[in-house]
């Protein structure tokens, strides 16, 4: 480095190992900064020459904070517990998402980072109430009225995230500013979590209804908006920016309410499959989950299969819920550009996506006949409790 020239930035993300993570660590990359990718593990995609990758794991204080270094920002994404039977996993759930938060938290402040963005939810606010056009004066939801430990311990985390701020550094620079950003679901070409698991079920027959409310509104946010919003607010934490995103919550969306359903649509007849007209009442699917939760309960530790749905996924997927980003437009500049499905579509069907002729096998007859079993036991015991039925 040249005499004069001011040393290059350099940020850490947790989970850069992840969809969101790796994306992230790339976008910031090409500005110019330094990135360190912290995770438990490797990145599915070759790490660009310049990116350093350090394994790690944000359950280890000692090793977050040997990973820190000359960080100037930390984005904590690592997460555990998002979806299917990873929610079912309550001690892990625990020790990822509130004991991880509280040693990136502790790693800053011994190690003098200057900012933490921390990646929440929408869940730390929606629970299955109906929410239209909230905003960030919405109070937490209460812990014990969160449906899944995912929520619950995401809501612990923010809290604890955004009463550190102004918390003093330990290296006498300063004080550590945070903020959070509270995404919708995310969808992007190459996302592994969400939308292989959807495709997955579209392939093996399983997609053969919708459920709850025609008229219900979700939301969902591009990774690449996403992205845009985490830089954004690392920005506002800054002080030519006046720290105007400390201690600060923000709703992050592509802006755009939808039906589950009808957003999916695309992938579904992109990939060469009859979208589903069976419509089923929520409450009946509600049950359904519950009982598939009841029985991986009783059955996971012998056989850890994936759950259909969970409880709090028909809510997340059935029932309205959408929010504002005026504070985000007016305090992080945040504009969300227009994205659609078609390039998700060409990324799985160049995966080998789409309908293939199938074998029918005796394992393919167990299972249909074992789901269409089981909705038949809960479609009998939901007709007594349905009208009784409220979110």
């Amino acid at each position: 480095m040249e005499p004069g020239n001011p040393a290059k930035e350099t940020v850490l993300i947790t989970g850069g190992g992840g969809y969101l993570g790796f994306r992230l660590g790339c976008a910031i990359f090409q500005k110019g900064v330094d990135v360190i990718l912290f995770d438990v593990v490797k990145p599915l995609q070759t790490v660009p020459e310049g990116i350093k990758f350090t394994q790690g794991d944000v359950c280890c204080l000692s090793e977050v904070e040997e990973a820190l270094g000359d960080v100037i920002c930390v984005f904590h994404i690592a997460s555990y517990g998002m979806s299917g039977r990873e929610q079912l996993n309550r001690k892990l759930i625990e020790d990822v998402n509130v004991k991880g938060t509280e040693n990136v938290i502790q790693a800053c402040k011994s190690r003098g980072v200057s900012s933490l963005v921390y990646t929440s939810t929408y869940n730390v606010i929606f629970g299955g109430q109906i929410i239209e056009n909230g905003d960030e004066s919405l109070p937490y939801l209460p812990l014990h009225l969160h449906p899944d430990h995912y929520s619950r311990t995401k809501s612990l985390a923010e809290m604890k995230v955004l009463e550190a701020n102004g918390a003093e550094l330990g290296n006498t620079k300063g004080v550590l500013r945070t903020c959070a950003l509270r995404p919708a679901g995310i969808y992007g070409p190459g996302e592994q979590r969400h939308l292989p698991r959807i495709v997955s079920y579209i392939e093996r027959g399983l997609f053969k209804f919708v459920y709850g409310d025609p008229l219900s509104l979700v939301e969902f946010v591009h990774v690449d908006n996403l992205v845009q919003a985490h830089i954004l607010a690392s920005e506002a934490l800054k002080a030519n920016k006046k720290h105007i995103a400390a201690g600060q919550a923000y709703f992050i969306s592509d802006g755009r309410p939808i039906n589950n359903f009808e957003f999916f649509r695309p992938l579904v007849e992109g990939l060469g499959y009859k979208f589903p007209t069976c419509r089923l009442p929520l409450s009946l699917v509600y049950s359904f989950a519950f009982l598939t939760e009841v029985v991986h309960f009783l059955v996971g530790h012998i056989y850890n299969f994936q759950p259909l749905l969970t409880r709090t996924e028909v809510y997340k997927t059935g029932v309205t819920h959408y929010f504002s980003m005026e504070k985000a437009r007016k305090e992080l500049g945040y504009e969300p550009q227009l994205y659609s499905l078609n390039e998700v579509v060409e990324w799985f069907r160049s995966q080998g996506c789409g309908p293939k002729p199938r074998k029918c096998t005796i394992m393919h007859l167990v299972r249909g006949g074992g789901l269409l079993l089981l909705l038949i036991a809960v479609t009998v015991s939901w007709f007594p409790s349905a009208v009784t039925f409220s979110l």
